[in-house]
């Protein structure tokens, strides 16, 4: 765990849960699984409040815990679903493209609460769409329930481990740490539920449609208080499922890129046909027949089967590799290579980012190393065709930057310089690593950037979310317009010029996180891909 990773960590967990949950979840990360006792006395917090800050961080996947022979329970902090925090805007972008406004506010819930049942996602979704529509319309529970489980059969959402019944049952004393288990094929499996409703538009009056004061309703809620149909069933976004998705996005515009969208489409069905049935680790897809991929094609696109086989021969024999052909059965059975897809797409990173750093020359140079695997230095300046004095030059600077790797070959015991061969070579995994630490350090620079812009011009936000507030209760009354004029010069000309330009930098730098934790994502997961070979 670096520095970098810690403190990105810390600055994470503090703008999404605040200080005390900070401070639990950083002690944890840096010391590693430490019993409540041990926690408490190291932060110097209360026994109280370092309960709460765990049960928010389980609640949230972020923390573990695991009994040990002696009945002491040890929480241990998960720094990479700490880091998962970052990408939770494109997994809720993700399925909004994918399933509208609905499918977005339910990953949207899942995540803000880490783990819900059904029945109250639906209730809540519907509420919140039932809030935007126009007046007299409203959402059915019925259709958020179907996305919602069209959401859990394509794997995006999944139950959480329960407490299993056998251990409820048990007649002696209850174990320190309930153990939590979830069979294979229940994960995904939606409880028949009869969810017969609308969503319900809050009340900004005292009274109720009926005119009931509000301190009678919560009175009668707990008379007419039902047993939900689906308590202990809890359900979290499966964010595997979400990286999935993301790295076949990059694959297939990755082909597009190098090819044509013929091409991508052909790999996009691939990858459709064969992502529930392939493990998100798993080096290549399931092998697919021509005449399978054939038949899955998308119904606007009227290629034949001799062209589908031509460009699928045409992807087979791609120097990249994308796409292997592991048999003749069926006319053709092809795979695609992910791992090679990945090393492909890290390879592509590395060198945009020498290129950007370093210029076009160094490009060349970087190149030419990782095309020819192990080079000299005159060699180099001979492929190159690059002055000995700019070629030595430009290799220092990248090898200092450790981009590229020095290895030595002696031709004697004694490693004596006169006798050694000096090689250049890119070791892709370590490049790939060195990035991935700059990216962590980038992001970490881009939120403290956007926390001080917004702390520098707080006086500024309050006044203008207080004007805001006052326009909009104004409007609500059926105020003049020039009432409403006359509020909103409240704010002056250069102060609005201020909020502007506050607007447009917190953007840039939100937009800039968005795209390094692109960047992240890739070199993540070509660096696991080639751990698990």
């Amino acid at each position: 765990m670096t520095q970098a990773e810690i403190k990105l960590c810390s600055l994470l967990l503090q703008e999404h849960f605040g200080e005390i949950v900070e401070k639990i979840g950083v002690h944890l990360i840096r010391t590693g699984s430490q019993p409540l006792r041990v926690i408490a006395h190291d932060t110097g917090t209360s026994l109280d409040q370092v309960k709460k800050a765990l049960c928010v961080l389980i609640q949230h996947n972020l923390v573990t815990y695991q009994v040990h022979k002696r009945g002491v329970v040890e929480y241990e902090a998960q720094c990479n679903r700490v880091l998962r925090m970052l990408r939770y805007p494109r997994y809720i972008y993700t399925a909004k493209t994918l399933y509208s406004d609905t499918g977005e506010l339910i990953v949207e819930e899942l995540l803000l609460n880490g783990k819900m049942t059904m029945s109250a996602v639906v209730k809540k979704v519907a509420d919140r769409l039932t809030e935007t529509m126009e007046d007299g319309k409203t959402m059915d529970y019925a259709e958020v329930s179907n996305t919602f489980v069209r959401l859990v059969d394509t794997h995006f959402v999944q139950r959480c481990p329960l407490v299993p019944a056998t251990e409820n049952s048990d007649t002696g004393p209850p174990p320190p740490a309930p153990t939590l288990v979830v069979s294979e094929k229940d994960m995904y499996l939606v409880p028949k539920l009869s969810l017969i409703g609308k969503g319900k538009r809050r009340r900004s009056s005292d009274e109720d449609a009926t005119g009931e004061p509000k301190a009678k309703r919560p009175k009668q809620i707990t008379d007419n208080k039902e047993p939900i149909p689906d308590d202990g069933i809890y359900w979290q976004a499966n964010l595997d499922r979400f990286h999935q998705h993301f790295r076949d996005q990059a694959i297939v515009s990755a082909v597009a890129n190098r090819m044509d969208q013929t091409s991508s489409e052909i790999v996009r069905t691939m990858l459709r046909m064969s992502e529930v049935t392939t493990p998100s680790g798993a080096p290549f897809t399931q092998p697919l027949s021509s005449n399978e991929i054939f038949r899955s094609l998308p119904v606007g696109y009227n290629i034949s089967k001799q062209v589908l086989d031509q460009y699928l021969t045409l992807l087979a024999d791609d120097p990249l590799e994308f796409v292997g052909k592991s048999g003749d059965s069926g006319g053709g059975m092809y795979v695609i290579n992910l791992h090679k897809a990945l090393g492909s797409l890290a390879t592509a990173t590395l060198e945009s980012v020498v290129q950007e750093r370093f210029g076009s020359r160094c490009a060349r140079i970087f190149r030419l190393v990782l095309q020819k695997k192990h080079l000299e230095q005159k060699q180099v300046e001979d492929f190159a065709m690059i002055p000995a004095k700019e070629a030595k030059d430009m290799l220092y600077k990248m090898l200092s930057e450790n981009f590229i790797s020095l290895q030595e070959i002696p031709k004697t015991p004694d490693h004596a310089p006169s006798r050694t061969f000096y090689l250049y070579t890119v070791n892709i995994l370590s490049a790939a690593r060195m990035l991935l630490h700059r990216c962590y350090k980038s992001v970490a620079n881009l939120i403290e950037r956007r926390q001080f812009e917004t702390k520098e011009n707080k006086r500024l936000l309050e006044k203008s979310q207080r004007v805001e507030a006052i326009i909009a209760s104004m409007q609500a009354t059926g105020a003049e317009e020039a009432q409403l004029q006359e509020i909103e010069e409240m704010i002056t000309a250069p102060e609005r010029q201020q909020l502007e330009t506050l607007k447009r930098n917190v953007n840039k730098l939100d937009a800039c996180e968005i795209q390094v934790d692109e960047t992240i994502f890739l070199l993540e997961s070509y660096i696991e891909s080639t751990m698990k070979r």
